[in-house]
């Protein structure tokens, strides 16, 4: 396959990759979805990743349908890479891609959940050494090394299972030895002639610094002749002498090395200087690779001791690295492993993974699905105790989901939506339990707050086309009424519920025009979310939890009553109190009654 064959690879990338990598390489490097590579060969990181997710993943990509899911999706790699074990990890992460085969998905979700499993069990002090044991691997770049001392370090704080079960073959004793003679190793021993590390060997570093001694005098031949010629040199055997002398003295060198690499023929003492120094430092030079070669030769013998484990070690501790990073990000979003099912999607505790802090958990769902509705074929939905006090409803195509302003409409859609991309992924979810079909396109489409035609049309042309396409569709669309006029954006949803049934996909819509939709198909519902109040410093009093089959209603009063309290300007509290009587004053009263608010707060 040609560079130019894969997407985002034009006639300049193609030449800087074949340039800096070779083509064979850089295709190798893009099939391995190498992000490393690509960056270190001059492609933007940003660039790189989304070549190497379209090369890896181009029909999962198809899933991500608006730009609202692509930011979703790109948010959750964000945040699962900023818990990655090394930067190579993370990288990893980043061309992470949705996944349209179930036991790949299934497969994976065997892998980072047994990784969360594994790294809850650890104690602070094990987890640290894992961290610390990546770190300097990273910062190794990977070596042998590198590799074999990670690889003991997570046998020895005891990472088991079947994750880890490369790690179980490998022989402690074998790798010790193995990663001693590494210490002595630069570089890679797959990286060609073996170079001996200083401190490996002390007649090594003894050559080593008479070569380096030598060739510092080489280098200042004219100062060594003024410091050899003095009043006591009166002839050239003399001089010859003192040279002798001089550099076995500077340098260490066995004088009859000097002698025999001082020339015959010099043409006078100048010469006769330089060329015993170049002399030098060829026979030092020799000396110096003949000992590297006896010391490294040792040194491949103590690796070869441990057998294929080095390699072993090598192959397996990058891939350990993704799977304990995934599982370390799990652990630390509270993520669960989700069921995959032939249809629906339901969450029952779920949480964002993007709102810090303790949130309230939300159950919810549509489609045929097995948390909730007539588990037990009575006709009545399940009671089971959780966040609202019942399961989600199953059955129902398309929820209107409506209710209070700021009562996290847009945030749980936001987390289904997120759910579903992590489950696609091959990722574990934000809830306590979820269940989770299969979906060729997930269409997320935010609230826009822009009164113009042109936002509207560019939203239908968003959201209807991939509602139409063959496959399986999750329609997650917010607030249309801010697009066009209400009575208009209630026929468009009406329109919209109508197609999503009959497409058989499944679907939440948030509105504010649940009064003016016409009636529903049978497998469509409304939920609400109400807000109850509010606290005693004016905070709004929400439960996020919806109440399935029953109608949200806005509470401006609420708004109101709180703008009426922190109104500094007595002429602008005045102002809010004349809003007060339009959405009812009564209502208004009370809830600052509620909140222990009086005008002489104010």
């Amino acid at each position: 396959m040609r560079l130019e064959d894969y997407w985002g690879i034009g006639p300049k990338t193609s030449a800087l990759l074949t340039a800096e990598l070779g083509e064979s390489q850089a295709v190798e490097a893009i099939e391995a979805a190498d992000v490393r590579a690509l960056v270190d060969a001059g492609v933007p990181r940003g660039r790189a990743t989304r070549i190497l997710r379209r090369a890896n993943g181009e029909a999962g990509m198809g899933v991500l349908a608006t730009a609202d899911t692509r930011a979703v999706y790109d948010d959750l790699l964000s945040l699962a890479a900023g818990y990655a074990l090394t930067e190579h990890a993370a990288d990893r992460i980043r061309v992470l891609t949705p996944c349209l085969d179930r036991d790949e998905i299934e497969t994976r979700l065997d892998d980072v959940v047994a990784a969360r499993e594994a790294w809850e069990r650890l104690g602070e002090a094990e987890r640290d050494r894992v961290t610390e044991a990546f770190v300097a691997y990273d910062e190794a770049n990977g070596t042998d090394r590198a590799a074999v001392e990670t690889a003991l370090t997570l046998r020895d704080v005891g990472l088991t299972g079947e994750t880890f079960a490369a790690l179980e073959g490998l022989d402690d004793e074998g790798l010790k030895a193995a990663a001693d003679a590494l210490h002595d190793v630069r570089g890679s021993i797959d990286d060609g002639p073996v170079t001996v590390a200083a401190g490996a060997d002390a007649e090594l570093d003894a050559r080593r610094e008479r070569l380096a001694a030598a060739e510092a005098l080489a280098d200042s031949a004219f100062d060594v002749l003024e410091q050899v010629r003095d009043g006591s040199v009166r002839d050239f055997e003399a001089l010859a002498a003192a040279t002798v002398d001089h550099v076995a003295d500077e340098t260490g060198a066995d004088p009859g090395t000097i002698r025999a690499a001082a020339p015959d023929d010099a043409l006078d003492a100048a010469d006769f200087v330089s060329a015993t120094l170049r002399g030098l430092v060829e026979t030092l030079a020799d000396a110096v690779e003949d000992r590297e070669a006896t010391v490294a030769t040792a040194l491949r013998e103590r690796i070869d001791e441990g057998g294929g484990d080095v390699e072993r070690a090598a192959a397996v501790v990058g891939d350990l690295a993704l799977q304990l990073s995934l599982g370390r990000f799990a652990a630390e979003y509270r993520l669960t492993r989700p069921r995959l099912v032939d249809d629906g999607l339901a969450v029952r505790d779920a949480h964002s993974p993007f709102i810090d802090g303790s949130v309230q958990p939300v159950s919810y769902g549509v489609g045929t699905h097995p948390l909730g509705g007539d588990d037990d074929g009575d006709g009545e939905g399940s009671t089971a105790d959780v966040a609202g006090g019942v399961d989600p409803p199953t059955g129902d195509r398309v929820s209107v989901l409506t209710g209070a302003n700021s009562g996290g409409k847009t945030t749980l859609l936001e987390t289904l939506c997120a759910v579903a991309l992590l489950t696609s992924m091959g990722l574990p979810v934000p809830a306590s339990a979820a269940a989770v079909g299969g979906f060729d396109r997930i269409v997320f489409h935010r609230r826009h707050a822009s009164f113009n035609a042109g936002v509207l049309e560019s939203t239908l042309r968003s959201v209807v086309p991939p509602l139409v396409e063959s496959g399986r569709t999750l329609m997650l669309v917010d607030e249309f009424e801010a697009i066009t006029e209400p009575g208009r954006a209630a026929d468009l949803l009406n329109g919209l519920v109508d197609l999503t049934v009959e497409r058989e996909a499944l679907g939440v819509y948030v509105t504010h025009l649940a009064e003016d939709l016409s009636p529903l198909p049978d497998t469509a519902r409304i939920d609400g979310i109400f807000a109850e109040g509010l606290t005693n410093d004016l905070a709004l009093r929400v439960d996020y939890q919806p109440r399935f089959g029953t109608v949200g209603r806005s509470t401006p009063e609420f708004i109101v009553s709180r703008l009426v309290a922190n109104a500094a300007d007595r002429d602008v509290r005045r102002g809010f109190e004349h809003l007060a009587a339009a959405v009812g004053e009564a209502a208004v009263q009370r809830t600052l009654s509620d909140a222990r608010w009086s005008p002489d707060d104010a």
